[in-house]
């Protein structure tokens, strides 16, 4: 269902701006879901639909995923399948509760001194606010990424299948743009360099940013204290690439925006309408679903 959401997302948008391919962006567990999809699609021999593929703070290798992932016995597995299959869905407040419990001091002890104890107001932060606004993950791919992940099933090709192909992820070829936290607490980023070497891209790039795992992505320009890091992915050991990498200041998305261009076509002007011949515009951005509470 989710592979095939990807695929009709992509056959639409190639519809409207008369292309053959198109870059897939995907984050955490997305990029799950996205790198199957990019498998699938070169499994069946439309591999070059994917013009480039960029994951972001996303492990696809468990074998050492962090704290979360060892603490996961078939056990809390099995129980955590049971409790989501019973609601039909994963509430996206537990996730965030066990996210905050991987780091304590930082997120919850903190705030609970200072709101709780202190009395004081929680400082305005943006990015916190966009962060608390949780969604449901339904308890099918719920179940589906527990067993994944129990399984380490992206690991070994074949290990699972996506729209009826056995994944292998060294058959993706399109170009690869893969970004880590280097304060993740959630997808260590040495986990998510693992990712990358498991991509078949020829041209694998791996990019290291500073701060955790929402910050290291909603980092804009301008920011004095940011900072990445990039280089292939040639080494097998993340500290290894980490020593031979170049850093660089300030934040990665201009790299990103250089990196797509060498890999898209010229500019063109862009349509005076929203929309295209069978994809008539729903309303008008942001949309009515983020509205929803």
């Amino acid at each position: 269902m989710y592979g095939a959401a990807i695929v009709e997302a992509m056959d639409a948008l190639q519809a409207i701006t008369g292309t053959d391919s198109t870059h897939l962006f995907a984050t955490c567990s997305g990029g799950i879901l996205a790198a199957m999809t990019a498998a699938h699609l070169a499994g069946v021999g439309e591999g070059d639909r994917v013009a480039g593929l960029n994951l972001s703070v996303t492990v696809l290798d468990e074998t050492r995923a962090g704290f979360a992932a060892a603490m996961m016995s078939d056990r809390a597995a099995q129980a955590a399948i049971r409790v989501s299959g019973r609601k039909g869905y994963l509430d996206g407040r537990d996730m965030a509760e066990m996210f905050a419990w991987l780091r304590p001091t930082d997120l919850v002890w903190r705030y609970w001194v200072n709101n709780y104890v202190q009395g004081r107001k929680p400082a305005p932060f943006d990015v916190l606010f966009w962060n608390a606004d949780t969604t449901r993950m339904t308890a099918a791919l719920h179940r589906d990424m527990v067993q994944m992940a129990m399984r380490n099933a992206l690991v070994n090709p074949g290990g699972v299948s996506m729209l009826g192909t056995p994944v292998d992820l060294g058959k993706i070829t399109s170009d690869a743009y893969v970004v880590g936290g280097v304060a993740d607490h959630i997808s260590p980023w040495q986990a998510t360099y693992r990712s990358a070497r498991l991509l078949g891209s020829k041209d694998n790039r791996y990019v290291l940013s500073t701060s955790g795992h929402i910050a290291a992505l909603v980092n804009p320009p301008g920011n004095p204290k940011a900072s990445y890091r990039t280089g292939p992915v040639d080494a097998e050991d993340p500290q290894r690439w980490l020593e031979s990498s170049q850093e660089s200041s300030d934040s990665w998305w201009p790299d990103y925006v250089a990196w797509l261009a060498e890999r898209s076509g010229p500019e063109v002007d862009a349509p005076k309408a929203l929309g295209g011949e069978g994809f008539p515009p729903l309303g008008p951005a942001p949309g009515s679903y983020v509205m929803e509470k």
